[in-house]
C-alpha cells in the first residue's frame, strides 16, 4: 500500500515529525554525520551548552552558540510543510506533533501545531514575562535584555533537563489518541519523553519515513527508507 492510498483512505491524521522534515530548507539535522551534534564549539559538545545547567552557568557563550546553530531567519517551509497544510485545510489532518523549534509548520500556515521543544520564534523576559520575537535575540549584542525591566530574555525552548510544557504533551497525546493513521517522519525517535509519545497511537496505518531505522520501524504499516520532503511530495499536495 502506498502512501497515497493510506491518505486518501483516512480522516484522522496526525503528523509527528523530526529534523529531518527541515532539513529540506536548509536546517541542519542533529545526529547523520554531517549534524550539529557532530561538531564542537569552543572546546564544548552542542548538549552541553543547549542545557538548562550551562544556560544559567554561562549565558553569554549559551547565545553565542544559540545565535550561530539554532537561528536561521532565511529557512522556509518546504514541500513536505506544504503538504501538510494542504491536508490540514481539507480536514484530513487533525494535528502536527513537532519536535522542531523551527516554526515553519506555522510559517506553512498549519495552526493545530504542537511544538513539544517550543518555538525560536517565542521568547520571553524571566523577570517580568515580555514577550518577543527571534529578532530580538538574532539581533542582540550578547546576552539579550528586556526592554522594559533589563531582565535576560529566554527562548521559549527546551533545554536538556527542561520538562515540555506540559499542555502541549496532553494536546499531543490527546491527538495521538484520536488518529486513524500516524505520519512519524524524520526522526530517529530517540529523544525521550517524544518518542514513547508514540504509544499513545491505536489507530490503523502507522507510516514510517525516515532515513534510518527507528525503534517504529517493526510495527509500521508503511516503511519508507528515504527523504521526507520527497516522499511527502509524492501526494501531489504541495
Amino acid at each position: 500500500m502506498r502512501l497515497k492510498e493510506i491518505v486518501d483512505r483516512s480522516r484522522r491524521i496526525v503528523f509527528f515529525g523530526g529534523a529531518g522534515v527541515s532539513t529540506g530548507s536548509g536546517i541542519p539535522d542533529f545526529r547523520s554525520a554531517g549534524g550539529l551534534y557532530a561538531a564542537e564549539f569552543e572546546g564544548l559538545t552542542p548538549e552541553m551548552i543547549l542545557s538548562q545547567s550551562f544556560f544559567y552557568l554561562d549565558p553569554e557563550r549559551f547565545f553565542r552558540f544559540y545565535r550561530r546553530y539554532m537561528l536561521h531567519p532565511e529557512a522556509a517551509p518546504n514541500a513536505a510543510h506544504r503538504a501538510l497544510y494542504a491536508l490540514e485545510r481539507a480536514d484530513k489532518l487533525r494535528g502536527i506533533v513537532t519536535q522542531n523549534i523551527d516554526g515553519l509548520h506555522k510559517a506553512a500556515g498549519n495552526r493545530r501545531v504542537y511544538e513539544l521543544h517550543g518555538s525560536v520564534h517565542e521568547n520571553y523576559c524571566m523577570d517580568c514575562n515580555a514577550f518577543y520575537p527571534m529578532e530580538k535575540v538574532l539581533h542582540a549584542d550578547g546576552i539579550p535584555r528586556c526592554d522594559r525591566c533589563g531582565g535576560v530574555v529566554k527562548p521559549w525552548v527546551v533545554l536538556y533537563g527542561e520538562a515540555p510544557d506540559k499542555y502541549t504533551v496532553m494536546g499531543a497525546c490527546r491527538e495521538l489518541s484520536g488518529a486513524d493513521t500516524l505520519i512519524v517522519a524524520g526522526t530517529s525517535l530517540s529523544v525521550e519523553p517524544a518518542a514513547s509519545m508514540l504509544d499513545y497511537f491505536h489507530g490503523k496505518h502507522l507510516v514510517v519515513i525516515n532515513d534510518t531505522p527507528t525503534p517504529a520501524d517493526q510495527r509500521a504499516t508503511l516503511l519508507i527508507r528515504g527523504d521526507v520532503v520527497e516522499a511527502m511530495g509524492e501526494l501531489g499536495l504541495d
